[in-house]
């Protein structure tokens, strides 16, 4: 695919890429490293969020169990919802009524399902999601790093892994995906969509954002409404628009900034026109 080049002219020092076709979950395009380990930043809310998923479905906690702040749940806390500040463990809201982005609620959901499996959530999330994909570089250091963000190191290939599983789900029921990716938890709640400012309404699945008609947006404006994915302050991002069947990865290691807002969208746009050219 000769719009993946375009990652060449990105400022970065390195960047990788990768695009995932939906249907048979082919790799139809790559370029850059594939097998560097690059850190993740909020990528890894999506790994994050898969693992409490497996946690719902193999009966160690329910998506409305109580966890974090009083009236908050598992639910609430994927949807940023559950009223905790951004990196505190401070309550700014009641649960449900704002969509307030919470690296802190992530570190409570990490913390939830370790208590209530017996098991540290990084060894949970290894063997009930990356060893089973055959993501083997792929880690959260939850020792000194938070589950939210800092602690996830991955590489392009092992999330193009990941896409595919989106993509066409066996570790979880496709209606579990669906429900995390598509419908927007708690609907209509506003909030700040990192790096872009207030957004009315912020959609939010469970721990997969929902682009919706937002714009600016990261994706391109050519990606569909229903596109939903997380992009990372590490200069990180992975998406899947199910409405063209297609998902795209990309690593770099220079943090997100005004460069990556610009060049991003038109990224996404060229891959998209690419394969529907």
């Amino acid at each position: 695919m000769q719009s993946l080049r375009m990652i060449e002219d990105w400022p970065v020092p390195n960047a990788a890429t990768a695009v995932v076709r939906g249907a048979d979950c082919v790799v139809l395009g790559e370029h850059g490293p594939q097998e560097w380990l690059f850190p993740l930043a909020s990528v890894t809310k999506l790994l994050t969020s898969y693992a409490v998923l497996v946690a719902v479905e193999e009966g160690v906690f329910e998506l409305d169990d109580p966890a974090g702040p009083e009236g908050s749940t598992v639910r609430h806390l994927l949807a940023h919802t559950s009223g905790l500040a951004f990196d505190e463990h401070r309550t700014m809201a009641e649960p449900g009524n704002r969509r307030l982005y919470s690296n802190a609620g992530f570190d409570v959901l990490a913390d939830t399902l370790t208590k209530a499996a017996g098991i540290d959530f990084a060894q949970y999330a290894a063997e009930a999601v990356f060893e089973p994909l055959g993501m083997r570089a792929t880690l959260i250091n939850t020792a000194h790093r938070s589950p939210a963000g800092a602690g996830g190191l991955s590489t392009v290939a092992d999330l193009a892994r990941f896409a595919a599983e989106l993509q066409a789900p066996t570790l979880l029921d496709p209606s579990t995906v669906r429900t995390a990716t598509r419908e927007v938890a708690y609907p209509g709640v506003s909030g700040v969509l990192p790096g872009f400012g207030h957004r009315r309404p912020n959609d939010w699945g469970l721990g997969f954002e929902i682009r919706g008609e937002k714009s600016p947006h990261w994706t391109g404006t050519a990606n569909s409404p229903e596109t939903f994915g997380h992009f990372g302050q590490s200069g990180t991002f992975l998406w899947v628009d199910p409405v063209a069947g297609v998902a795209c990865v990309a690593l770099t290691d220079r943090d997100f900034g005004p460069w990556a807002a610009e060049v991003w969208p038109q990224f996404n746009d060229a891959v998209l026109a690419e394969l529907r050219g």
